[in-house]
């Protein structure tokens, strides 16, 4: 019997992912073909800096200076999409392959998240796979556990921490009372965080991750819009301290759930969730999804979000799919069996419980006031904390209610905020069950 023929493919992106990929494929030469049921050579490669040191031997690959060229190199079985963004030579290369009828592998939440519905109907039209199992938290099979392990379940929630950066500053600032930019700082002086890392710090990493979980979790298109983002510059030490007095941490959370009655709703935001919650002890650089299906129950995954390895093992395990010939629809089902996509809920719609810190003038008949907006509000109080005095001066003064609508939250925090007494803008973050 002849040797079965090796799967050849092409990567585009040699940075700290793509290179990973090329020493993970070497180093566990055998465990892959073994997995596959042949080898995965690669064939061809394309990156910016042909002349840069990345402490690998590329001589058995082609060279190409333009990604797009992979998509007509001939005897390709595969391209592995991993230069980045939304638009760009990743765009066009992986729309390029698909067209012509070549499978992709790819890495890329941003493109996926604002192109995804457009390029899984390229995928659909032209009978290709389009895997990508690396773009939503690194090494956590989070995309086969929605698609594959949960497929027979209807999904009520999908959650998660979905950024390392975050997590790993919000981490710092609780175990060592540090303050936000102090700890952001840091994190960038050990490349935990980009030198600009607003896409990190401001949730839109985690809002594209969270598109493509709610996509394949509800069967809709993938509608980056839909989310509502919100970062975390906003979350102090003294937020973090009190939360934990009142036995919560603080993390960012994107959460997408199916409403009651009909609708789903898609948000990333600092949350307030139990200490005892399981989500709320993945601390650092590591990232967790939670699914809940009707008859699976709960599932929590645990892992590393990002780096060479992690991610390059995700990589790698669509690569092994695709050598055995198995794919599935790129959001899970198939568009033509399923009815109308669920109606986005906005924001205001949320309902749930809130904490609020306020700075305010310690003087008779302040709280009276807050309180007042609140009742009008139909918000009503599950607890309050206010240490100590200082007449005449400003005091912290913490609230937590119960469940009520985000619109009546807005409105009443409006009213609160406009208050002599209230010396800035109060503090507001979500309380979330999990």
């Amino acid at each position: 019997m002849s040797a079965p023929a090796p799967l050849r493919i092409g990567i585009a992106g040699l940075g700290t992912v793509g290179a990973g990929l090329v020493r993970l494929l070497r180093t566990n030469a055998e465990i892959v073909a073994a997995r596959a049921g042949r080898p995965v050579v690669v064939a061809a490669v394309s990156a910016r800096d042909r002349g840069r040191d990345r402490g690998l031997d590329l001589g058995g690959a082609r060279w190409h200076d333009d990604p797009e060229a992979l998509a007509a190199e001939p005897g390709l079985d595969a391209v592995v999409e991993l230069i980045g963004g939304s638009e760009g030579p990743a765009r066009r290369l992986v729309e390029a392959a698909l067209r012509a009828g070549r499978p992709v592998v790819t890495a890329n939440k941003a493109l996926l998240a604002v192109h995804g519905a457009a390029l899984a109907e390229v995928a659909a039209a032209k009978g290709v796979p389009l895997a990508f199992e690396a773009a939503v938290a690194g090494g956590i099979p989070a995309i086969k556990a929605l698609r594959e392990g949960l497929a027979a379940n209807r999904i009520g929630r999908v959650a998660g921490i979905l950024n390392g950066t975050c997590n790993y500053i919000l981490t710092v600032m609780r175990e060592q009372r540090r303050d936000f930019a102090e700890v952001l700082a840091e994190a960038q002086r050990l490349g935990y965080a980009e030198a600009d890392p607003a896409f990190d710090i401001d949730g839109v990493d985690a809002a594209h991750k969270l598109a493509i979980l709610a996509a394949l979790a509800f069967g809709r298109p993938v509608d980056f819009a839909a989310v509502h983002v919100e970062g975390i510059r906003d979350v102090s030490a003294l937020d973090i301290a009190l939360a934990e007095e009142l036995g919560y941490r603080i993390k960012l959370l994107g959460i997408a759930s199916r409403a009651e009655g009909g609708g789903v709703s898609a948000r990333v935001h600092p949350c307030m969730v139990p200490a005892s919650a399981p989500i709320a002890r993945v601390d650092g650089v590591f990232n967790a999804v939670v699914a809940e299906g009707d008859f699976a129950g709960r599932l929590v995954l645990e892992g590393r979000g990002a780096g060479a390895g992690p991610t390059a093992s995700a990589v790698a395990a669509d690569l092994i799919d695709l050598a055995r010939g198995r794919h599935a629809p790129v959001w899970g089902a198939d568009a033509s069996l399923g009815g109308a996509a669920a109606p986005t809920l906005p924001m205001e719609r949320h309902r749930g419980a809130y904490y609020l810190r306020l700075m305010v003038l310690d003087r008779p008949g302040v709280i009276a006031d807050v309180t007042g907006i609140l009742r009008d509000g139909d918000i009503s109080l599950e607890a309050m904390l206010q240490r100590g005095r200082a007449p005449g001066e400003a005091v912290p003064v913490v609230m937590t209610t119960h469940d009520c609508e985000e619109a009546a939250m807005r409105a009443a925090l409006a009213r609160i905020a406009a208050l002599d007494a209230v010396l800035e803008r109060p503090a507001l973050i979500r309380i979330e069950p999990m």
